[in-house]
């Protein structure tokens, strides 16, 4: 008997009404965002508002340490200091296998530096001879700074993407990328909010990944949705949406599951220095991948689109020669 892989069990083509549930799909949306942002700004306290301030937007402090010529046990290290209940707790390789770096934050009505006599006190424990180099304090002007930048990459990332959708395509096309990734973008924070992972440097990486990845899938659709504009000139609007996506979804299913095997892999065995950042891919795919079908492409449909004379361009066979 043969057994063939599993990716045969999908359809070559499909056909999926897509744009009748565009309503109920904008609808859930809306709500989605509205809810997402409640929760991210919720309560308007500076600086992360309802997020988790992790140490890098927040503040604490750095401690430096080296147990040469041995080389530092992280996950001991992590560990021992983790049971003290100090937030976000990072440790973190720095040179050479010997030395290592420890961020922890400290509560504010620390005394005499009582947190990081029992960070030391802790660190000691679990690595045999370690030696403290240096000590550092991460201030709020500091913390301040690196959050506006994040916010700042963000943004600048959104508005170059809608810049290269409307030199590409049209600017409807652009609009409703731009949508696609606001939407992306403001349920990631409300993922964050909720499941109250650490909002830090990794969480602006991977919130940066996720609108490459919603930008590419909707790229893949928009490319063909204008070509079939171009093929079908007297076919609805909405056919042609429901056509273009259909012909495509194969191709993204398959995209979006070798993404999510390999976070579900790293979420699992990474480690809590990766975990929050795997979640936060995890669900950027997954939802980037639903509003390419169900906030894009609407966008579309709900604008209108100009319908050129150009004929279609025939696409080449992946195994033909050029």
């Amino acid at each position: 008997m043969t057994f063939w892989p599993l990716i045969k069990v999908l359809p070559v083509q499909t056909n999926l009404k897509f744009v009748r549930f565009a309503v109920i799909g904008g609808i859930a949306s809306i709500v989605a965002v509205i809810a997402s942002l409640a929760l991210a700004l919720y309560p308007l306290k500076p600086p992360c508002f309802g997020l988790a301030c992790g140490i890098d937007f927040k503040g604490g402090t750095v401690l430096e340490i080296t147990t040469a010529p041995k080389a530092v046990d992280l996950h001991a290290a992590r560990g021992a200091v983790s049971t003290l209940k100090l937030g976000d707790v990072q440790v973190q390789a720095f040179g050479a296998a010997s030395s290592a770096v420890v961020r922890y934050q400290v509560p504010e009505n620390d005394q005499n530096g009582a947190t990081t006599l029992a960070v030391k006190a802790k660190l000691a424990q679990v690595l045999p001879g370690v030696k403290f180099v240096r000590t550092d304090t991460v201030g709020a002007k500091v913390s301040g700074e690196l959050l506006q930048k994040g916010v700042l990459a963000l943004g600048l990332a959104i508005l170059l993407m809608l810049v290269y959708i409307w030199f590409r395509f049209e600017l409807q096309f652009g609009l409703g990328a731009v949508a696609a990734l606001f939407h992306d973008v403001i349920l990631t924070f409300g993922l964050i909010a909720i499941m109250r992972i650490e909002f830090n440097l990794q969480a602006i990486a991977g919130i940066l990944t996720i609108i490459g990845y919603s930008m590419n899938d909707t790229v893949v659709v928009f490319d063909r949705l204008r070509e079939n504009l171009r093929k079908y000139k007297r076919m609805p609007l909405r056919d042609v949406i429901d056509l273009s996506i259909n012909e495509m979804l194969t191709r993204t299913i398959i995209t979006s599951l070798t993404a999510v095997i390999a976070l579900v892999a790293l979420a699992a065995f990474g480690g809590p220095t990766l975990f929050g950042l795997s979640i936060i891919m995890l669900f950027g795919i997954l939802i980037g991948t639903y509003s390419s079908i169900y906030v894009a492409a609407p966008v579309i449909m709900l604008w209108g689109v100009k319908r050129s004379d150009e004929p279609a361009e025939p696409m080449k066979p992946a195994n033909a020669r050029p």
